[in-house]
């Protein structure tokens, strides 16, 4: 049996050999030796039998290994495997619920709303990003597994759903019942002149997602905006967890020169040999008023190159909170056995050749946020969807990345 699986490892295709040669290929064999040592003496001595079978200690291992790589990059038991979507254009975004409108995320062994979509069946239960979930239908999930979370909150549509969760900021426990429904997130919100704060020459605008859709409605509001007198903008990215690459590109192009060299991609596989994206070659309007970019630990991917682009280029500056760190690509790929892997094959560069990926994007005027300032900002992002008797802590709140931001434009121009 020994001399099968080293031969069995030795035959195996690598995704490796596809791109550069790695140095250390002929060490492999002798590790590859010890690990199937390794796996016999478990097998041979380990007193529960239903533990040590060939598929389960296998599929462990790969799942420790691969994990080991980076927090995006998986392998996926069959159990977990058959819930992926295998076509998804995001394959990381693999535990949403767009019928109720939020995503979850492990931390700290615990179960988080990582995402609440606005305008959806979670922001009109009044539940908040970084809740906690403790109870599905008066059931706790088990601790840190998502999938079990997923499972118990995929409620078919017309059937409600209570959910218990934990509000960090308060320490209180907040219940909610929830009506499936299917929510299409608006790419831009809201987009407004803030007279109210004493800047009636600048503009905030705030982008939910990177949609198809989403640089059209950014550049007509900016173009209504403009009418009105702005002579500079706040950009609010907080909270947003990316989408379409090509949207990213297309709304550098509404703050940079045309043809600007913006994202590279960089990887060893033939897939990630892509030519460098760059600002659409023609440019209706050129914008040259101060802009300023807010961001915070749920700025991903799309946000993240949109705000690194911006600062190594100097049209923007950057405030807020270090960004989320998902500068990468990944596919998901089925395997035998039912399993599948999650892959990270390449990285995205911001034009000074830096990545956000795993560090994030440090903003130029960083913001110190307690729990309390998070919370209340997802309060004020979904507030007009929640129970009007939940906005009240609104009232005497004064955002604290919103109003640093408009004091630095103000400076910016003499004001």
């Amino acid at each position: 049996m020994r001399f099968f699986l080293f031969s069995l490892f030795l035959a195996t295709p690598l995704a490796a050999q596809q791109g550069s040669p790695l140095p250390d290929q002929e060490e492999g064999y002798e590790h590859l030796e010890r690990f199937i040592h390794l796996l016999e003496e478990v097998r041979a001595h380990h007193p529960e039998a239903d533990k040590v079978t060939y598929e389960r200690l296998i599929n462990h291992a790969l799942e420790g290994m691969v994990g080991s790589l980076d927090r995006f990059s998986a392998f996926y038991h069959p159990e977990t495997a058959r819930h992926l979507d295998l076509e998804s254009e995001d394959p990381s975004e693999a535990l949403t619920l767009p019928s109720l409108g939020l995503s979850l995320a492990e931390k700290e062994g615990h179960i988080e709303l990582a995402r609440v979509w606005e305008h959806s069946a979670a922001a009109q239960g009044g539940l908040l990003d970084g809740d906690i979930l403790l109870r599905v239908d008066g059931v706790a999930p088990a601790e840190g597994d998502l999938l079990a979370a997923r499972t118990a909150l995929s409620a078919p549509p017309g059937q409600a759903v209570v959910v218990t969760v934990l509000r960090p900021a308060s320490n209180l426990e907040v219940e909610a019942t929830l009506l499936p429904r299917v929510v299409k997130e608006r790419a831009l919100p809201e987009a407004f002149l803030l007279t109210d704060q004493g800047a009636p020459t600048t503009g905030y605008a705030r982008l939910g997602e990177f949609s198809a859709t989403a640089a059209r409605e950014l550049g007509a509001a900016l173009d209504d905006l403009e009418d009105q007198g702005m002579k500079a903008l706040i950009l609010d990215l907080r909270g947003n967890p990316g989408g379409l690459l090509t949207s990213a590109v297309e709304i550098l192009g509404l703050f940079l020169p045309p043809d600007s060299e913006v994202v590279t991609t960089r990887g060893r596989s033939p897939q990630a040999q892509t030519p460098a994206l760059r600002t659409p070659a023609r440019q209706r309007v050129q914008r040259s008023y101060p802009l300023a970019v807010l961001i915070d630990r749920h700025s991903a991917s799309a946000s993240e190159l949109v705000a690194g682009a911006l600062q190594d280029l100097a049209r923007g500056t950057i405030v807020g909170e270090t960004s989320f760190g998902k500068g990468s690509v990944q596919n998901v790929v089925g395997q035998a056995g039912g399993t599948a892997l999650r892959l990270t094959f390449a990285t995205y560069h911001t034009p000074s050749g830096r990545t956000p990926h795993e560090v994030g994007i440090s903003p130029d005027l960083a913001i110190n946020l307690s729990e309390r300032d998070r919370q209340l900002f997802d309060l004020f992002r979904l507030r007009h969807q929640a129970d009007p008797a939940t906005l009240l802590p609104l009232a005497s709140w004064k955002d604290p990345v919103l109003s640093a931001a408009l004091e630095l434009l103000k400076s910016e121009n003499n004001e």
